[in-house]
């Protein structure tokens, strides 16, 4: 699936750029790594993987709103992440954070499958992943 099809699909929504949002964004994604940390600390790990998970979507939303979307799915924000990857502005090793961290949130929400080692690689890689979306929307 690409963009377009997104589109059509109502998957995507297509706004004007929104600053007001964009910083509400990552006022989230910053509250949510907060969070995660403190729950790793409490050897929470279930909820430190869904506040990792949480800090990775609302900053990789806050780059949608940035180019103008809005997505209605969650999965859409990583069509958007491939398609900066194709045009060059994003690595690859980000898409695949964004879906490990889909993936071990579910785990953890749906089928109460965590560990400390997961929980503590989502803590990393949402700082990394934070960190990268707060550079390409100041580009």
């Amino acid at each position: 699936m690409d963009i377009n099809e997104c589109l059509e699909k109502n998957y995507l929504i297509k706004i004007k750029p929104a600053t007001d949002l964009i910083e509400k964004e990552f006022n989230e994604a910053r509250y949510d790594l907060e969070k995660a940390e403190k729950a790793f600390e409490n050897e929470d790990y279930k909820w430190g993987i869904i506040k990792s998970y949480y800090c990775i979507f609302h900053s990789a939303r806050a780059v949608l709103f940035k180019l103008g979307y809005r997505e209605k799915r969650h999965f859409a924000i990583g069509i958007i992440l491939e398609d900066l990857n194709k045009k060059g502005k994003l690595e690859i090793k980000y898409i695949n954070y964004f879906n490990a961290a889909i993936s071990s949130r579910e785990d953890a929400d749906y089928h109460y499958v965590y560990s400390r080692e997961t929980a503590e690689y989502n803590l990393e890689i949402a700082r990394e992943f934070l960190e990268k979306m707060l550079g390409l929307v100041r580009k």
